[in-house]
């Protein structure tokens, strides 16, 4: 797994409480892990936080 990915990853399983193995490239957000919108807009933030970015 990249940096990257290792971060992502790491950053789901802390704010939606699921386990590691059940993030993958094609699990969604709210059908596979639960995430309501709330959990999605969180999600945003600390993408952008940790990256630098800006997600529209």
């Amino acid at each position: 797994m990249s940096d990257i990915s290792a971060k992502v990853t790491a950053i789901i399983v802390d704010k939606l409480g699921v386990d590691e193995n059940e993030v993958n490239a094609e699990a969604s957000f709210t059908n596979d892990l639960g995430a309501d919108s709330l959990d999605t807009v969180e999600l945003i933030m600390e993408f952008e936080k940790e990256f630098d970015i800006q997600i529209p």
